[in-house]
């Protein structure tokens, strides 16, 4: 039996059901509205909750470190693709409720919460949080949207971006620095005194700004949104999508090899 996944309110482990593990990584099998639910729990209570999105590039960052995948233990993870649908039905014979993906989640969970948030912006290149902000301003104006800096700060200025953090008393924080360092910095630097929630939301504020074009609805639905993207930045994203898809399977062939040869 795969162990459940987990949620960590206060940044301690608690046991969440019906998780699925893809790899050393533990996805939550939650609709969105279980999804929804939980986030806004999190949102209207004293603690603090991690949140990653579990696409097939993730779980191969934590095949190839094993720390990374150590520390995705205190985050409530969410699935994000075709990939961790497909290395679901390889393992477990089914697949995820719902593709929770940041960038549809996040703008869902904004829109459905009538309790006005304060929302803070950490990431990207300059100037693209900021234009971000007037999107999602447009998007769910109930709440209040704050840009508090860049992805290419400094290691000499990141303690005073965290004192800010503590000082702006956000209830989300959304950090798109790219797997895995958007993961690791939340896992090692915020705790709840810089949010309730904080999330690695990856291209979420390219997209948001218009930086970066999102694939066509129809292509969305066809679950193929990774090709538009390949086709899109192909000299960045090339090893990505066509060297580590075959390798995700391949990952989870053995994983499910090995589950069999347990069981017999």
């Amino acid at each position: 039996m795969y162990p459940v996944s987990t949620v960590a309110f206060n940044d301690r482990p608690q046991l969440q059901p019906d998780g699925l593990a893809i790899g050393p990584v533990t996805v939550s099998r939650l609709s969105q509205k279980e999804a929804l639910a939980t986030v806004q729990q999190a949102l209207a209570q004293p603690g603090h909750l991690k949140i990653a999105f579990a696409n097939s590039h993730l779980v191969n960052l934590a095949f190839d470190e094993s720390g990374f995948a150590g520390l995705l233990r205190r985050f409530l993870v969410l699935p994000d693709g075709i990939g961790v649908d497909l290395g679901a039905m390889i393992v477990h014979g089914r697949t995820f409720p719902a593709n929770l993906n940041g960038t549809d989640f996040i703008p869902a969970l904004l829109r459905a919460t009538a309790t006005p948030l304060r929302v803070g912006l950490i990431g990207a290149r300059p100037g693209v949080a900021e234009r971000a902000v007037i999107r999602l301003c447009r998007l769910a104006p109930q709440h209040r949207f704050v840009a508090c800096s860049h992805g290419f700060f400094s290691k000499d200025q990141e303690p005073q971006l965290l004192a800010r953090l503590e000082e702006g008393r956000f209830d989300l924080l959304l950090v798109a620095f790219g797997n895995p360092k958007q993961e690791a910095w939340i896992a090692e630097k915020l705790d709840q005194r810089h949010a309730r929630v904080a999330a690695g939301v990856g291209a979420l504020f390219d997209f948001m700004a218009g930086e970066v074009a999102r694939a066509p609805r129809w292509l969305r639905l066809l679950r193929l949104e990774w090709f538009f993207r390949l086709a899109q930045e192909p000299s960045r994203l090339w090893r990505r999508y066509l060297l580590g898809n075959p390798r995700f399977i391949g990952h989870l062939l053995l994983q499910k090899w090995r589950g069999t040869s347990r069981a017999r």
